[in-house]
Order: structure tokens, then sequence, then C-alpha cells
């Protein structure tokens, strides 16, 4: 009973407007720009947030979440997943990414040039790329903590009869939610294949749309994380609904990051690119990514 309760907890997790999911879901969905390749991201992402719920429900069973009580883990998770929708956004809009010269500093060979050559998409693997970033982050935005992930780690788990049973709770709550991301990443990225649009006017827009709401929606994440760690309170801030269903109870911080990130970048964006599809050749920018990035 506890493991179909996580599991059809995760179900609604997966499926009520959450900000560790739907804004990066929608991001990576979307620039696959193909139903499989949305339920690949939904996928990708869900498999990286399942193993972070498996250790958080095993930390409940042994008693160490009790760390989450005492401190908000809510501001640092939002800048580290703001950090990775960034840097993910501009390589996607601008062929760059983040090098860290770990090599240099420990007086090791340089392996590599520092340029970089633009390649086809095709031929770069950028759906390969895009999708372990997406298992990063699932991985990453697993530490934020709400009323699901109160009820599987401090209720549902501490009952399992031994700590080798402690990380199903958390497995089951996963795979509920990654249940319904698969579906909804399908349904995100088959907005991005639109009639009457050529193969390189959706690859376009489908990158064009991910890029910006990764890049921009990124940095919208680390700026509220960091008022969320110099003003706690912010979190506390929130107009009731009157549905008794978490995520959907009240319109606060998260609901917003939400609505900002998918439905006024995300979206605004998509819109946006389909208006800049009438004055380009998306078959000379679709590969080279020159003009996505403007």
């Amino acid at each position: 009973m506890i493991l179909v309760i996580s599991f059809i907890l995760g179900l609604f997790h997966g499926a009520t407007p959450d900000e560790h999911t739907w804004p990066i879901t929608f991001s990576y969905s979307i620039g696959s720009y193909s139903t499989k390749g949305g339920m690949k991201a939904g996928f990708s992402f869900s498999a990286g947030f399942t193993m972070q719920r498996a250790l958080l429900t095993t930390l409940g069973f042994i008693g160490l979440a009790a760390v989450y009580r005492e401190f908000n883990l809510d501001g640092p998770v939002y800048i580290a997943v703001g950090i990775l929708m960034a840097v993910a956004g501009s390589y996607v809009l601008k062929g760059k990414y983040l090098h860290l010269p770990f090599d240099t500093l420990l007086h090791g060979i340089r392996h590599h040039s520092p340029m970089a050559k633009r390649v086809p998409l095709h031929e770069a693997h950028m759906h390969d790329i895009s999708m372990r970033m997406a298992l990063v982050h699932g991985l990453v935005a697993g530490f934020g903590f709400g009323a699901y992930a109160t009820i599987i780690t401090f209720v549902l788990a501490p009952q399992v009869p031994g700590l080798l049973y402690a990380p199903l709770p958390g497995i089951f709550f996963g795979l509920g939610t990654m249940l319904m991301q698969v579906a909804f990443g399908a349904m995100f990225a088959h907005l991005a294949k639109l009639k009457k649009l050529s193969e390189d006017d959706v690859c376009y827009l489908g990158k064009y749309t991910a890029g910006r709401t990764l890049y921009y929606g990124g940095m919208l994440f680390a700026l509220v994380g960091l008022l969320v760690l110099v003003f706690p309170s912010l979190e506390s801030f929130a107009f009731s609904t009157g549905m008794p269903i978490p995520n959907v109870d009240a319109v606060g911080l998260a609901t917003g990051l939400v609505l900002s990130v998918v439905g006024v970048i995300g979206i605004g964006s998509l819109v946006h690119g389909l208006q800049k599809l009438k004055s380009i050749n998306s078959r000379e920018y679709c590969g080279t990514q020159q003009e996505i990035a403007a």
C-alpha cells in the first residue's frame, strides 16, 4: 500500500504545475521538435529525478531528512537549476558552453584546442546532449522540497520494514512522475510540430524556443533563488485557489515561476519564433545556429 500511494502521489506530482518539472520538461521537449523526442526528454528528466527521490526516502528512513526541517533549501536549488538552465540555453542559442579548465589548474596536459567548430545539428548529436542535461537537471531539481516530498519522506518512508526497502517509496513516486512527464513531454513537443511547416522550420522553431526558455528561464530561476535566500518569507506569500490539491491549492512563488517560464518566456518565444520564420530562411540557420541567438 505504501508503494501504491507513492506511485499515485507521483502521478499527481507529474500532472500538476510544478516549478521543478514543467519548465524544464517544456524546454527540452519542445527543443526535440518531435513527439518521440519529447517523450524521451520527459523520461530523461524524470530518471534523474527518480534517482534523487530514492536517495531522499532513504535519508527519510534513517532520520537524516530532518535537515530539511531545519534548513530551507529551495533558494539554493533554484539557483543551481537556474545556472544549469542558462548554461544549456546558452549552448543551444550561441553554440557556447561553460568550460572549467580543471586540467590546466591541476598542471595537466591540454588535450584539446579552445576553438569550437560549428557543424550541423544532426552531426553534433544535439539531442543526446540535451537528454544528458535533462538527466542532470532531474537530479538537481529533485532536491526541491514540497508537499509531495514531505509525505513520501516523513510519512511513508519511515513505515517500510527495513533500510533495504527505504528507496522504494521514492522510486515509485519517481515512476509516477515519470509517466506523467513522458505524456506531457510528448504534448509539449507536439506543439512544435505545427502544420504547414517544413522540417527545417520545425527544427529552427524548436531550438529557438527551447534555447530562449532555458537561457532566460534559468536567469529567472537564479534570481528568484537569490531573493528566497535573502528574503525567506517570500515563499509564504500565496493566494488560495480553494482547490485541495498540492501545487494548485494556491498561487505563490512556485506557481509564479511555472507561469513565467512556461507561459510567458516559453510560449512567448514560440510565438516570436513563428513570426521570425516569415522573414528568414530556416534552412540556412537550423544547422549553424547563427541567427537563433538573435
